[in-house]
């Protein structure tokens, strides 16, 4: 589905009320339902913009909102304390409904599990995502990371067993295996596809991270589709794939990527698909709702379609623009997405919409020697970039990108990056 597809479709959901809505008065009473970086940054923002009316902000999380990304990393390895990665101080004049659930939403309020319905003129809707489970396994107990209360009983679990077993080769995943490693456990990873990272990168830079792994101690399998997951005896847990292989730890980790909390939305009758489907503007089918962060299904403007991000810049990014959407303020174009993952003191960077089959152009340096830029082009379009060491490449691809002028792949170099960025800026 082109981009002008699904503003077409968003334009069929909401224009019913659209000319109603442009008319309305400004909100008095804004509702956040989720209090991670994606609300809290709604939150500031609204503030920011000079809304004196009342927020709200629901969050089943019972912590102050904290830098998600450090779960996997500073938090688990226990270097930083939630405190330590909070996103900010509180906002000013929010009230804050810490370890409260939103049950449903109606036209005017939303009804939590913990006290009465709170109303409201404009609802956000930034309930994130929660971790994805394999059905039918057996009855072997498996953590989850998602959140930080997440961290402490899996720390805890593999420092008394010594062993973990990570199935999922994506970024928690590999993030919480180097970690762990680093506090002593002996840890292995099965990943389903035929090489880790591979919902971001080639494979020439995947099996650079199962060098990279091996070289900390940590082996990778691949191609592996588990069928089973059960509890010895001994309490140790046995593992085992379609195929016959079969491996065993004391702790097991399932990081097999995330499912956004579409629940409300999708009761509420909200159009959704992967996520909840908004336009330009942050705006879902229905009048005054709006959605963003992971559980926000957003246009894509450059490349058609649709996609989610799941990287906390996005979900700061598109909360900036619900907010000011919400004010009736310029809202702007949705920056072009990016990540960073740490894994054994090597820091990568991605922008875009990099996926595995994407044509890659080496522009700096060597992925041998860990310290280069990958540019990821799909036709004459450039879509993204991947690289350790250089993240002002990774800048420069960003605004090249925004800017959506093709590109010739034979001309891909490192002095091209920099004077295109001239160019665009």
């Amino acid at each position: 589905m082109t981009t002008s597809d699904v503003e077409s479709k968003m334009q069929a959901l909401v224009e019913p009320w659209r000319e109603r809505d442009l008319r309305a008065s400004m909100p008095r009473s804004i509702v956040i339902v989720g209090d991670g970086a994606a609300g809290y940054t709604a939150a500031k923002v609204l503030r920011a913009e000079g809304f004196a009316g009342s927020i709200s902000m629901i969050g089943s999380d019972r912590s102050a909102t904290y830098r998600r990304p450090a779960v996997s990393k500073e938090l688990l390895a226990g270097t930083k304390s939630v405190e330590q990665v909070l996103l900010g101080e509180p906002v000013v004049g929010v009230d804050v409904y810490h370890g409260v659930t939103a049950l449903s939403i109606s036209e005017d309020s939303v009804i939590v599990d913990d006290g009465d319905p709170i109303s409201y003129d404009a609802l956000l809707l930034a309930t994130g995502s929660r971790a994805r489970q394999l059905d039918d396994l057996g009855s072997g107990s498996v953590f989850t990371l998602r959140t930080a209360a997440d961290v402490e009983p899996l720390r805890e679990d593999f420092a008394r067993t010594g062993s973990l077993l990570v199935i999922g080769g994506g970024l928690i995943g590999c993030e919480a295996a180097a970690t762990a490693r680093t506090l002593g456990a002996e840890v292995t990873v099965l990943e389903a596809a035929k090489a880790p990272l591979n919902r971001i990168a080639p494979e020439s830079i995947s099996r650079m991270y199962v060098d990279m792994h091996a070289d900390n101690g940590i082996t990778i399998h691949t191609d592996v589709a588990v069928s089973q997951i059960e509890r010895r005896d001994d309490g140790t847990a046995l593992v085992t794939a379609q195929d016959g292989r079969a491996w065993s730890a004391g702790t097991v980790l399932l990081a097999v990527g995330s499912v956004p909390n579409t629940e409300l939305a999708v009761e509420f009758g909200l159009a959704t698909r992967s996520g909840v489907l908004v336009d330009a503007n942050m705006r879902t089918s229905a009048p005054n709702v709006y959605a963003a962060g992971d559980v926000a299904e957003v246009p894509n403007r450059l490349l058609g379609g649709t996609y989610r991000s799941e990287h906390w810049n996005g979900a700061v990014d598109q909360a900036t623009r619900a907010a000011r959407s919400i004010l009736g303020a310029e809202v702007g174009d949705l920056d072009v997405p990016w990540g960073w993952s740490n894994q054994h003191g090597v820091n990568l960077q991605f922008a875009g919409w990099t996926t595995a089959d994407d044509d890659y152009v080496l522009v700096r340096g060597s992925i041998e020697d860990r310290r280069f830029t990958a540019c990821a082009v799909r036709g004459d379009m450039l879509v993204g970039a991947i690289g350790i060491g250089f993240p002002k490449d990774i800048r420069q691809v960003r605004a090249i990108i925004a800017n959506g002028n093709p590109v010739d792949r034979d001309q891909l170099t490192a002095d091209w990056l920099e004077r295109q960025l001239t160019a665009v800026g």
